[in-house]
């Protein structure tokens, strides 16, 4: 029946369509059960759209006939929002088959039922006799009926989220993008194909040769160096660089594999055995200059992952024999020191190589090509070295330096025809077998790189600039003390002596230094200067000695005022002993300088000997004044002179003695001596000059009396062994004296 109370709702009018009144219970729950189905289909649904619809897309009967009598939907407008029905009944303004009524705007909602849930089942418009409410089987309630008063409009909750939806691509799609990613990818493979075996195949394969290719270094073997006989005194001789791949030897065999290697190799078994354990490196050097015996005893012994490289090494048959002189080679193959330093490039020749391809494991794959340079061999070197000659001169002044005490000794010996050194001996002599183990200061070659005052040895160049000038001659009388005052200094002689009435040529007999000095001041500074100068003094000798010195010689302008004095008898000037000798050959050769000469030649690819050149010749002084001075000379071996100690019986000797204050540049003062001697024989007729320096002597200072026996033991033995026979002749009588 309508409803007649409050704003809740109007009845719907019936159409045609609808269900007759009378209804049966049944029925009506069949309906009511059928509306709450469809609605349950229906959640998913927005309230403002269309009810739930039956499988397939097409709406429910019931359903449409609800929509066909919804008289907003016949009229094509809404007067409220459609509520969601609630759980456990039915919604306000519906018939039992779900139909929906929509409720004014404004107006109130319809009262609840006791239950607080919601109006009752009779309270719905349309309802038949047998609808019930959820509180029970009373009578049904009008909406203006006596329930709750009204609330106010509820907000609809939100609509639930459609469910999620899997949605099948088409296979087609799948198929065409497949289609392309692998038209991609293939056209990359293609691009790069062409790329290595069109556009750059020349250069993977170059990349893959070299990786492939290894070129293996094939040692020149060195040039030998022998003395002017042919005796070898350096040499090369095949040998093996032993090595191992410590990755390749298993951790158990290491200890016993380290104790055969240092028994082979002279080595202790913690140096291998360290050696073996270094498993970050595959190459591991264990020795150099191996005995090919043993390194094929060593392979033979099955130590894994061990090699052996061919090589040379470099022996010294005469062990010190003019150690500093000859030099030494290094690790590396090249000279660090002496000949073998100076004529490195000569006697190191040119390495060759190989080009072999090779596996992973190193080893040359057959049947490949390879490449080969030969070596070029290094030529052999000829010294100007007397073998025996050297021998007795570093004897003698390793003698001498042991009974002096002194620091070092030194003797050169050379050809007075052709200044060719036959001897350059320094004591202690550096022992090229264990040059590891000798200092730094022992590779020095003391006779040419050494410097000293030379002392009376320099008062030649003194006599030779008077005579040259004609000032003075070897019979010039001087009136001589034992002291000379020059500028602030007072110069003396070597011993204290009443004033002597002296010749010249008896001055240079006794050494003294006054008498010096007064022929000095008859030419000057500026003259003394010249003439120490043409005797090579300041300026390094030629000849390819190496480690030749220039020495010190200050201008004569920068002289000090005693210094005039001093360098007339060779204090303030600085020499080698080397540049002294090279003085007595220019005198002993007649005034005429020669370069001195180490080097007598080469071996050629053929193996000729090929002589060097021979030295530059300078005139110095006169053939005159030559004769002069060495008659001079041979008086102070005599028997007024201080140098009889160097008198070799059958042989005219010409000599000088030299004592010097020594400079010492560690102390930066004055400090010892320097003894030395220097002559020639025989002296009518020269053919050899000695010089044997002394430096530093503790028992002893004076040149007469500790170099002068080192000259006389090393020219006896030189002439003997030259074969120089005595001239026979006897010396000419001279004025000592003035008066006789």
């Amino acid at each position: 029946m309508p409803g007649d109370g409050g704003d809740g709702g109007r009845r719907r009018p019936r159409d045609d369509g609808d269900r007759p009144r009378g209804r049966s219970a049944a029925q009506g729950r069949d309906d009511g059960a059928r509306g709450r189905d469809e609605r349950s289909r229906g959640q998913g649904g927005r309230a403002e759209g269309p009810g739930p619809t039956a499988r397939g897309g097409r709406p429910h009967r019931d359903e449409e006939r609800s929509r066909a009598d919804d008289p907003r939907r016949r009229d094509g407008r809404q007067d409220g929002p459609l509520r969601r029905p609630q759980a456990g009944g039915s919604r306000p303004g519906t018939a039992g088959g779900g139909e929906r009524v929509g409720a004014r705007r404004g107006d109130a909602p319809p009262p609840r039922g006791r239950d607080g849930e919601g109006p009752s089942a009779g309270a719905r418009a349309g309802a038949g006799p047998t609808s019930r409410s959820r509180g029970g089987d009373g009578p049904p309630k009008g909406r203006g009926g006596d329930g709750p008063p009204p609330r106010g409009p509820r907000r609809p909750p939100a609509p639930p989220r459609p469910p999620l939806v899997l949605r099948l691509g088409s296979p087609r799609r799948r198929i065409n993008i497949g289609l392309i990613g692998m038209t991609f990818i293939l056209s990359i493979f293609a691009g790069r194909l062409i790329q290595m075996q069109g556009l750059d195949s020349k250069v993977y394969e170059a990349a893959a040769a070299d990786q492939r290719q290894h070129t293996e270094e094939i040692p020149a073997k060195r040039g030998s160096i022998t003395d002017a006989k042919g005796h070898e005194l350096a040499v090369t001789v095949e040998a093996r660089e032993v090595s191992v791949d410590p990755t390749k030897v298993p951790p158990p065999v290491r200890a016993k594999a380290a104790a055969i290697l240092a028994a082979q190799l002279g080595k202790s078994e913690q140096e291998i055995a360290a050696k073996l354990a270094r498993t970050d490196t595959r190459y591991q050097l264990l020795a150099r200059d191996v005995d090919p015996v043993v390194a094929t005893r060593l392979l033979q012994a099955r130590v894994p992952a061990l090699s052996a490289k061919k090589t040379y090494r470099r022996l010294y048959p005469a062990g010190d024999l003019a150690g500093t002189l000859i030099g030494f080679v290094g690790d590396d193959g090249d000279g660090l020191g002496g000949i073998e330093q100076a004529k490195n490039k000569l006697l190191a020749g040119h390495d060759g190589e190989q080009r072999v391809e090779t596996g992973r494991d190193g080893q040359r794959i057959p049947m490949t090509s390879s490449q080969r340079t030969a070596p070029v061999n290094g030529q052999d070197i000829r010294l100007t070295i007397d073998r025996d000659i050297q021998w007795a001169a570093q004897k003698s002044v390793t003698e001498q330096v042991r009974k002096s005490g002194a620091d070092s000794g030194t003797v050169i010996v050379m050809d007075v025809q052709t200044a060719q050194i036959i001897a350059m001996a320094n004591g202690p002599e550096l022992d090229l077998n264990n040059w590891r183990k000798a200092p730094a200061t022992a590779y020095v070659n003391k006779a040419a790189a050494d410097v000293f005052e030379p002392g009376s040895t320099n008062k030649v160049i003194t006599a030779a600039a008077a005579l040259e000038a004609r000032e003075v001659t070897p019979d010039t009388v001087f009136q001589v003390p034992d002291n000379i005052r020059c500028a602030d200094r007072v110069l003396r002689d070597a011993h204290a002596h009443k004033a002597e009435t002296m010749t010249f040529r008896q001055a240079m007999a006794q050494s003294s230094n006054v008498g010096t000095i007064m022929a000095a001041r008859k030419i000057g500074s500026e003259r003394l200067y010249e003439m120490l100068k043409a005797f090579g003094f300041g300026s390094k000798p030629g000849g390819g000695v190496p480690g030749a010195e220039a020495g010190l010689l200050p201008n004569y302008k920068n002289w000090s005022g005693s210094q005039s004095c001093t360098v007339s008898y060779g204090q303030g000037v600085s020499v080698t002993a080397l540049q002294m000798a090279s003085v007595y050959q220019t005198i002993a050769n007649g005034g005429v300088k020669i370069e001195p000469q180490i080097i007598a030649g080469t071996t050629d690819g053929s193996g000729r000997f090929v002589p060097a050149p021979a030295g530059k010749q300078t005139r110095v002084v006169s053939t005159t004044t030559a004769k002069e001075i060495t008659t001079m000379l041979e008086s102070a071996v005599g028997a007024e002179g201080t140098g009889q100690a160097a008198a070799i019986d059958g042989y005219r000797v010409a000599g000088k003695t030299g004592t010097a204050n020594r400079y010492d540049a560690k102390l930066g003062r004055y400090e010892g001596y320097t003894a030395s001697f220097v002559g020639f024989a025989p002296a009518d007729k020269p053919r050899l000059v000695v010089l044997s320096v002394l430096q530093n002597p503790r028992n002893g200072h004076f040149g007469g009396q500790l170099a002068a026996p080192v000259f006389k033991d090393v020219m006896t033995f030189a002439i003997k062994s030259k074969k120089i026979p005595p001239t026979g002749s006897v010396a000419p009588p001279v004025r000592m004296r003035a008066g006789q």
